[in-house]
């Protein structure tokens, strides 16, 4: 069985905290949606309505945006995808983009950010699989 990945593991965190990273951090996403959002953790964050995980992770960037924005990040790119074109051929992207931040220590201050965080639900809520891999230009 595959595995899926919503969070980072604390290994995983402080692998990439101890590194001497310098400058502006691109982080790359992919997400994959759960076809209906599960609210089951997050139940104070549940709409009336049963939505798409893609509707969930709407209101999870609405929400992200003014906080992203504060910590001087920025989305640079975000598009839809298919099946790779190089790659496994039973791995699909729902949804593929770029975040910009300034240097690792913004990112940090974004991700830890307790208003930003009280609706991080939406996303756990809407994301059945996803990738966010670090990238510093060269």
């Amino acid at each position: 069985m595959r595995q899926n990945y919503i969070n980072p593991t604390d290994e995983a965190a402080m692998a990439l905290f101890s590194k001497d990273l310098k400058g502006e951090v691109i982080m790359l996403n992919m997400i994959k949606y759960n076809d209906i959002a599960d609210y089951g953790e997050n139940p104070d964050l549940a709409p009336a309505k049963q939505i798409t995980g893609e509707q969930a992770y709407q209101l999870y960037m609405q929400h992200t945006a003014p906080f992203l924005q504060e910590s001087g990040g920025e989305v640079i790119f975000m598009g839809t995808a298919s099946e790779y074109f190089i790659g496994p051929a039973d791995s699909k992207w729902d949804l593929v983009f770029l975040v910009k931040q300034k240097s690792l220590q913004h990112f940090m201050a974004f991700a830890t950010n307790e208003d930003y965080l009280a609706g991080i639900g939406h996303r756990t809520a809407a994301v059945k699989d996803s990738r966010l891999l670090p990238i510093q230009p060269l």
